[in-house]
């Protein structure tokens, strides 16, 4: 089982259990999903990620101790990745250091699609000078707001925008894009990769966990 860790404070099951959906439907992988409390509007600065560390730590503890045989934290940040890999025996996976993995390997030039105007930390230790543009929906600063109407209209906007600025691929540097399948949109309708962070973080964790099976 894979613990799945949601920054953003869900009330709603359906919203809370997506990411592990999209994990279960592709990689055949079961999750348990949790989210942390208190931060309806997720991690978007420097304060709110510091609020969410020890929180992250305490969840991917209770995950493990009831049966998770690794954390993926579903955030593109990568808040406290490095804190729970000091607190768990297990093996942790990042969803923003899974997408510029996977980003790096498709190689060219990258453009983010983002909900803030910072490359995210993790992302940007990946991929360095790789990423030639940033750019975030219009009125979008937040998780939240990519539940709204109008979002992936908005978000296909900004990554056409990426495109006429030279990106040749697009990594989606917000797992709440996973929500509105912009992978799967962005690669329709402008023939260009898209790398979903959530998406990538499953190819990570399939790898591990068949190769444990298999070593085991």
């Amino acid at each position: 089982m894979i613990g799945l860790i949601r920054v953003l404070t869900l009330e709603d099951p359906e919203l809370l259990n997506r990411h592990g959906r999209l994990l279960e439907a592709r990689y055949g992988l079961p999750v348990e999903s949790r989210c942390i409390p208190d931060q309806p509007r997720g991690i978007y600065d420097e304060a709110t990620e510091a609020a969410a560390v020890p929180k992250i730590v305490e969840t991917a503890r209770q995950l493990e101790a009831g049966g998770a045989r690794a954390i993926f934290i579903s955030c593109a940040a990568d808040p406290a990745l490095e804190e729970v890999r000091e607190a768990v025996s297990v093996p942790v996976v990042g969803a923003g250091s899974a997408g510029a993995a996977l980003a790096l390997a498709l190689g060219g030039r990258i453009g983010l699609l983002s909900i803030t105007e910072a490359v995210p930390g993790a992302i940007e230790r990946i991929l360095g000078p790789r990423v030639v543009a940033l750019e975030r929906p219009t009125g979008v600063t937040d998780a939240t707001h990519l539940l709204e109407p109008g979002a992936v209209e908005r978000s296909l906007e900004a990554a056409r925008r990426l495109v006429q600025q030279g990106a040749g691929t697009i990594l989606l540097a917000c797992t709440g894009f996973a929500n509105l399948s912009m992978a799967t949109r962005i690669q329709a309708d402008l023939g260009v990769p898209a790398v979903d962070p959530v998406w990538a973080g499953g190819l990570m964790l399939s790898y591990v966990l068949k190769e444990e099976s298999r070593c085991g």
